[in-house]
Parts: C-alpha cells; structure tokens; sequence
C-alpha cells in the first residue's frame, strides 16, 4: 500500500527509493532518447524524479506502478531538451578556439613556403644541397659533409653564402630578414 502523499514527500528517503526503484530503467530508456549521451541521460533521469517529487498527486494515486507515468515525463523532458539545444547556436569549446590557427595564418604560412621554396630554387645547386642538408632534413655539418662528400668547412662556407642569397632574394616578398 502507497504512504500517503505528504508522508512520502517529506520523507527524505522517498527520493533515493524512487532512484533505486526506476533509476537504471528511466536511464537506459533515456540513454537511447539521447543518442548515447550518458551526461545528458543521467540529466534527465534526475529531472523526471524531481518531476515526480513536486507532483505528490501521482504518488498517491492508484497506479499499480508509476513507470507509465515516469517514462511519459522522461520522453518529454528528453524532447523539450532537444528541442532547446536544436534552437540555441551550437556550443563550441572555448580552449579549441584558442588552439585553432586564425583563418589567415593557414594562408599566410602557404604563402611564405611558396616564396622561400622559389628563392631557394634560385640558388645554385651546390649553395642549394647545402641548405637542404642543413636546414630541411636537420643535419649537422658534419653529417651534411658526410652525405655530399665534401669537407665540414666548405658545408659551413655554402651555408653562409646560401643563406646571405635568400636573404637577399626575399627581401623583395616584404620578409625583414636583415642582412
């Protein structure tokens, strides 16, 4: 037999017996509404029993059993919900704003390796293995020498010269290399 409305309602057990009681089956039945989405699910199971617990008229009644009602109010709470998400902009993470390269910046970057790549190709093939050796591949000098056959101080000589030559060769694309 059902405790009495009012009993029920200030009894501060009620609500943890009507959890243990309907919780995991509103919470699966809620998890499928939810597209999976457990937060949310756990959500609107809580949000149905306080539905409950401020309608003490249903606890009194005489329902065999309160899931009928329970599952109502779980469905549409679960499409209220929905509904209000689908009308509101949707939220974005605002550490992945701060992480995301400005627009321009991706442009930008393309732009810069379309020019260093001509002045690079405008350099003589000798100053060119250097730099690629060096710069492109991370190379020390001495792994550099190595790999084009040449001695450590003639690697450092063509870096030298190679990089004065882009220097001078960008200048032109506004880049503030110095000289």
């Amino acid at each position: 037999m059902p405790l009495a409305p009012t009993l029920r309602r200030t009894d501060p057990e009620a609500l943890a017996e009507l959890q243990r009681e309907h919780g995991r089956a509103l919470f699966g039945f809620l998890l499928g509404l939810t597209a999976g989405d457990a937060q949310r699910a756990e959500d609107l199971v809580q949000e149905t029993l306080l539905r409950l617990w401020q309608h003490p008229e249903v606890l009194g009644s005489s329902y065999e059993s309160l899931r009928p009602w329970l599952f109502t109010v779980a469905r549409r709470l679960a499409i209220d919900a929905r509904r209000a998400r689908l009308s509101r902009p949707l939220e974005v993470d605002p550490e992945g704003l701060e992480q995301a390269p400005a627009p321009g910046d991706a442009v930008a970057g393309s732009v810069t390796a379309i020019d260093v790549r001509r002045a690079v190709g405008s350099l003589g093939p000798e100053h060119r293995d250097v730099l690629v050796q060096v710069y492109f591949q991370d190379r020390s000098v001495a792994e550099a020498a190595a790999e084009l056959g040449i001695p450590a101080g003639t690697v450092k000589s063509r870096t030298y010269y190679a990089l004065r030559a882009l220097r001078k060769g960008l200048q032109g694309y506004g880049y503030g290399l110095g000289a």
